[in-house]
């Protein structure tokens, strides 16, 4: 799956290349994870906010429309 390259980034010197929020050290399954635990995206916000609403809004746009798209 691509994405658009201001909203996630994999770099060896971050978090050994795990998947983060562009300019950010927030790992993009912690946010998953929240969710499923039932935190709102507010709270999450709150508790990272380096991460803005736009990059969380647009990651689930993108994994919502990967995921709906026709096979």
């Amino acid at each position: 799956m691509s994405t658009p390259k201001n909203l996630i980034e994999r770099r060896n010197d971050v978090l050994g290349g795990t998947p983060v929020f562009k300019g950010t050290r927030v790992p993009v399954s912690t946010f998953f994870e929240y969710l499923e635990a039932g935190h709102s995206l507010n709270e999450f916000l709150e508790d990272f906010p380096t991460v803005t609403r736009q990059q969380a809004i647009q990651v689930l746009e993108k994994f919502k429309d990967q995921l709906l798209q026709p096979q």
